[in-house]
């Protein structure tokens, strides 16, 4: 099984997707991201939402097309309406 998950950090007001097998290992590792990542400018990450994937190349397109919308309302509405989540899952089943 494969993760899609988005950060937010209120202290940037951004947020961070990316995916993972393990979302706990990977938290850990933004926590602790070395001064050259993104998520080193903030130590307040929190997981905002979290999207289960049956395969890494699923979870790879759909991280790719929430990067693409470049939109946090997108984001955001990926949490309030899960029927979102799901056409993504079924689009890019395979």
């Amino acid at each position: 099984m494969h993760y899609i998950y988005i950060l937010y950090s209120i202290e940037l007001n951004r947020f961070y997707t990316g995916q993972t097998s393990n979302v706990e290992i990977r938290k850990d590792f933004h926590d602790q991201a070395p001064p050259n990542k993104f998520t080193a400018q903030a130590k307040d990450w929190e997981l905002f939402h979290e999207i289960a994937c049956q395969t890494k190349e699923q979870a790879l397109k759909i991280e790719m097309h929430i990067k693409r919308m470049k939109s946090s309302t997108y984001i955001k509405n990926l949490k309030k309406y899960p029927e979102i989540t799901e056409k993504l899952l079924e689009r890019y089943k395979r």
